[in-house]
């Protein structure tokens, strides 16, 4: 709720601003949301929520221009990218290509905490195998959304 509340008052606070800005202001709350909340059973909520953003920024692109067709508003701020119609992202006029793009949150995928074995011990030299893989796992599963060399 408060996460909704936060994009409502972006969205209601830049109504003037460009399509890429209001990217960037709204990009780190939704993605810092999710990544946040990504170790609860949160699928169905992240896509909720992904339909309420969509449905606030629909109302955003109307009210910029009420004299426009609801097809040259999608146009102007929609894209498809790949398998996802309506997605809400600049072009980049160089490449034709997507410039920016609004982070969704179902796309964070749900990862469990995995439970230490029972008779473990990170003290005893015949766990020491065991405790490197997990380490070196958890690891590379930090590194959703980022490079290696980062």
């Amino acid at each position: 709720k408060s996460l909704l509340d936060k994009v409502r008052a972006i969205i209601k606070g830049h109504t003037s601003v460009t399509q890429e800005v209001l990217i960037h202001k709204l990009n780190p709350v939704i993605r810092g949301w999710a990544m946040y909340h990504r170790h609860v059973v949160a699928k169905v909520t992240f896509s909720s929520v992904d339909s309420h953003i969509w449905q606030l920024l629909w109302k955003w692109a109307r009210r910029r221009h009420p004299t426009k067709g609801a097809r040259w508003v999608r146009k102007k701020y929609f894209r498809v990218d790949g398998w996802r119609s309506w997605v809400f992202a600049t072009d980049s006029a160089a490449r034709g290509t997507h410039g920016l793009q609004r982070f969704q949150a179902s796309t964070v995928p749900i990862t469990r905490h995995v439970k230490i074995c029972g008779s473990a011990h990170p003290f005893d030299p015949i766990w020491d195998d065991y405790f490197i893989r997990r380490r070196t796992k958890n690891r590379s599963i930090k590194l959703f959304g980022a490079t290696v060399w980062c």
